[in-house]
């Protein structure tokens, strides 16, 4: 579970893909410094498990004896690169990151799970003078799960919905999200990860809905 609270612009420093999978390499010592093989991680809002930390000899060692953690390494499968944009990274590729939040730690966004429920597109960004509307596509199956001034999760970060209609919505972006997430830097194009308020998944089972 997360909170869509970016602690970290993280860095792709490889990826290997085997068959219809891959193993990636991401560059960050802010999420590794506790970090173990086993503890789970977001990447632009997916939830993915620590195989391994990549770093100087040493990198266990007790702070400030030795150097520690500079990336992680995690496995990525055939149905994550199917449904996310991970399928789309490469060395260099710039991507946020969020440890997974502790029972004690504040709720700083809101229930987070890591798991994609789709992909959108960057429609269109309109400067304001102290932040950013965002307009992105927004899958037809996805739609009754978004009103206004409710949360959902873009490429990992926890946004409230500012407006939205058929096929989109819009979020605004203060500057610290512009200078913290790969939001800042992405253009009309762009594919990003949603995920919608599981909230709102299950009062519609529990209505009668499908899921």
């Amino acid at each position: 579970m997360f909170t869509g609270i970016v602690e970290d612009l993280g860095e792709v420093e490889a990826i290997e893909h085997e068959g219809d999978s891959a193993r990636i390499c991401i560059r960050s010592t802010t999420v590794t410094a506790d970090a173990r093989p086993g503890d789970s991680i977001a990447v632009n809002g997916v939830c993915l498990t620590v195989t391994g930390l990549t770093g100087p000899p040493g990198l266990t060692g007790p702070a400030g004896s030795q150097p520690g953690p500079t990336g992680f390494i995690a496995d990525v499968m055939g149905e994550t690169l199917r449904l996310t944009s991970l399928r789309d990274i490469a060395p260099g590729t710039r991507v946020n990151l969020e440890r997974s939040v502790r029972v004690t730690d504040r709720l700083g966004g809101h229930l987070v799970q890591g798991h994609v429920d789709g992909t959108g597109t960057i429609l269109s960004r309109s400067p304001q003078e102290h932040w950013d509307v965002v307009r992105i596509s927004l899958p037809k199956d996805m739609g009754r799960y978004v009103a206004r001034k409710g949360s959902i999760t873009v490429d990992g970060i926890s946004l409230t919905v500012s407006n939205t209609s058929d096929g989109w919505f819009e979020v605004s972006l203060i500057p610290e999200t512009l200078k913290r997430t790969t939001l800042g830097a992405r253009q009309p194009g762009d594919l990003v990860n949603l995920e919608v308020d599981v909230i709102a998944k299950y009062v519609e089972k529990l209505l009668g809905g499908t899921q």
